[in-house]
């Protein structure tokens, strides 16, 4: 847009001028009507000025800047820390990503329900957070390479007869799950009829496992196993075999984003460097003792500690 005074500047000038020279002050007002009328041409021009360098600020600030959306809430992939700040695998992949982009990470919280809409409507860049590749949401956004394989597994207390293979006992028993979810999906396409408990959040559902309101639970691997080597899981243990979906975790962009490739790009970058397994051996060094699942009548055991905890 040009910085000149625009013709309707004029016209209202002079509007202000022939109404004026009918009064008694016509012609000093006239002499200040033209000192504003020069004053506000030049005032328009340093706003365009000022308009123009903070336009250019912020769209360099925003090239040096990646916004990665996490649930915040589904250790040990994504968690928030006492002091509010986030942390977890995929924070640290995150943070290796932008590294290697040599951008800025800001990583922000999103409910889960909330997580593809506030990608859509601009609230982040990027989300990386234990995210499935699912073709129901390959229609909403785009994926870049997967980062991580997951597998499902089944949670009771060690003393339970519960036995995942048996289609009597899935019937019998109340199973806790987060909502929207692969494996609350899996569980509800295979399981149509069964007691099924749906959960904001996968502690949730862990603190309703923990607390007898449900009997059993089932949940990605590596949330169980980081939940079983806590404390408030230490009476419990994997129950049956893992289920193998084909379940691949990826970061979600908007569709068309050139940032898909870029990721990419970078994420193949830290694998190849050792980056990225470093990261994985920090969080996904699990002890025996908590991957080992318990027969009805063996002791309990002590649990160890994953590392990164």
């Amino acid at each position: 847009m040009s910085n000149h005074c625009v013709p309707v500047r004029a016209t209202t000038g002079k509007s202000i001028i022939s109404a004026m020279t009918s009064s008694r002050l016509s012609v000093p007002l006239l002499t200040l009507a033209t000192i504003f009328t020069i004053a506000g041409c030049s005032n328009s021009q340093e706003s365009a000025a000022d308009t123009s360098s903070d336009t250019t600020e912020t769209k360099a600030t925003k090239d040096d800047v990646l916004r990665i959306g996490t649930e915040g809430a589904y250790a040990p992939f994504n968690y928030t820390n006492a002091d509010g700040t986030l942390g977890g695998f995929d924070v640290e992949i995150a943070n290796a990503i932008c590294a290697d982009m040599q951008v800025t990470c800001e990583i922000m919280a999103q409910d889960w329900d909330g997580i593809i809409p506030g990608l859509k409507a601009g609230k982040y860049d990027a989300i990386v957070a234990a995210m499935s590749v699912t073709p129901e949401r390959a229609e909403q956004v785009s994926f870049t390479d997967p980062y991580f394989s997951n597998t499902l597994v089944f949670l009771a207390k060690k003393d339970s007869s519960f036995d995942p293979s048996n289609q009597s006992d899935i019937d019998a028993h109340s199973i806790a799950a987060q909502r929207s979810t692969i494996s609350s999906q899996w569980f509800e396409d295979k399981y149509p009829n069964s007691d099924m408990k749906l959960y904001d959040t996968l502690s949730n559902a862990f603190l309703d496992l923990g607390s007898n309101r449900v009997d059993a639970m089932i949940s990605d691997k590596l949330p169980a196993i980081e939940w079983l080597s806590s404390p408030a899981g230490s009476k419990y243990a994997l129950k049956g075999e893992e289920i193998d979906i084909n379940d691949n975790f990826a970061i979600a962009v908007r569709p068309g984003d050139p940032l898909q490739a870029k990721i990419n790009q970078s994420l193949a970058n830290i694998k190849a460097n050792g980056t990225y397994d470093k990261i994985n051996q920090q969080y996904f060094a699990i002890s025996e003792s908590a991957m080992q699942t318990s027969d009805v009548d063996a002791p309990e055991q002590p649990v160890t500690e994953t590392a990164g905890q």
